[in-house]
This record gives C-alpha cells, structure tokens and sequence, in this order.
C-alpha cells in the first residue's frame, strides 16, 4: 500500500473541505441535476492548481457533493467560485456549501466516499444543520479550548457577508466574479476583453458585485495561519 505521504503530496495538515447539495433537487429534472453537478465537478477540477491538489470531487446520494482544498485558506474563494459558475450556468440551480476546516486523516481511496478526519466531520455535520434557506457557512479551524471563539466569529461573519452578497448577483456579475475570482488574471482589460465587453462594463459588473470589499474578505482568510 502506498504511503499517506506518497498519495497525498500537495495537502497540508489543516485542509478545507466544502460539502454541498443542490438546493430543492426534486423540483430540477434528473437531466439538470446532472448538468449542474459535471459543472461542479469541470470547476472544482480547476482548484487543483489554485488550491494545490487534487480537490478529488465526489458524489453522493445523487444531489449531495463534497470536494478537499490542499489550503484551508481557499475555502471561501473556491465556495464563491462554485456559486459564480452555478448562477453564470443560467439554469436557475443552487447549491448550498459548507466549509469544514481542520485536519484530515484520509482522503479516502478512489474518491472522498472513504474519507475521514475532523474536517470532513465538521464539514458534514454543518450542512446537515443549515437551514434549507442558507446557502454557504463555515465551521472549524483552530481549537477553541486554545485560541477561544474569536477567530471562529470573524470567519463566520465573513461567510456571512459572503453569502449576502453572492445571493444578489446578476448573471452578468456572477461571470465577471468568476474569472475575477478564478486563478491567473491579470487585469480588467484582459478580463473585458475575454467577454468581448469594454472594460467599463467590466469595471460596472466587479463593481456591482461587491468585489473590492470581497477581495479584501478573502485577503484575511487566505493570509489567516490556518
């Protein structure tokens, strides 16, 4: 058997893992669940180079997913991502996302379905007590015994923001969050240019979606000493 070390290069000791659903899936025809969730699945394959490893996605029970971030500190970038490409999809399907941090033990063997440690734990039991109108939460990180409930507050707080403003993105908006967002822009222009609109309209679409104040959010969760 190989060593945990060989098969998991790229993970440091305290991972993200975001568990997910598709919101109100019964009221979706099978056809578009499926779509949607090969759409989670092509966007999260891309996590891989931003978040350092394989984010090795994995179904379960036909509308449930789960995926694992090599840094815990692209957890609300990757979330806001998968929310983008969603609503960018013009299907009208959402999905809700819990964001686990802490240490993992496995990551399981041909996918996350054998997985185990105290992040898929707290990742999972957070999206079984969301509220079905919640869409995106975060739960974990450092102990609290050590460290208090602090740092658990802020993080919970930005989430909440987070989540606040994603749910009022326009499709236009969400598309232009999710290339700003995504890893390996560069400027506006180059942005503008690859939606074939004039940088103006890309400065009103990142502007409209709140995306100066998210980036400064995602800045203290990503430079956070998870």
């Amino acid at each position: 058997m190989e060593s945990k070390s060989k098969r998991c290069t790229g993970y440091a000791p305290v991972v993200a893992v975001l568990t997910g659903d598709i919101v109100a899936s019964r009221k979706h025809d099978r056809s578009q669940v499926d779509t949607a969730m090969a759409r989670i699945a092509k966007t999260a394959a891309g996590f891989g180079q931003m978040a350092g490893a394989d984010s090795r996605f994995t179904r379960f029970r036909g509308d449930g997913w789960q995926i694992v971030l090599g840094r815990a500190g692209w957890a609300l970038r990757a979330a806001l991502i998968l929310i983008a490409d969603l609503k960018t999809s013009g299907s009208g399907i959402e999905t809700r996302i819990s964001a686990g941090i802490g240490p993992w033990e496995s990551l399981g063997t041909a996918n996350l379905s054998d997985a185990s440690g105290p992040a898929f734990s707290v990742s999972g039991d957070l999206l079984e007590a969301m509220p079905r109108h919640r869409r995106l939460a975060i739960a974990g990180g450092r102990d609290t015994a050590a460290h208090g409930t602090a740092d658990r507050d802020w993080q919970a707080a930005i989430f909440d923001m987070a989540e606040w403003i994603s749910s009022r993105w326009s499709q236009p908006q969400a598309e232009a969050m999710s290339m700003a967002l995504g890893d390996g822009w560069t400027t506006q222009d180059e942005l503008a240019r690859r939606l074939g609109i004039t940088r103006q309209a890309m400065h009103s679409r990142l502007t409209g979606a709140g995306y100066q104040a998210m980036e400064n959010a995602l800045a203290a969760i990503e430079h956070y000493e998870w």
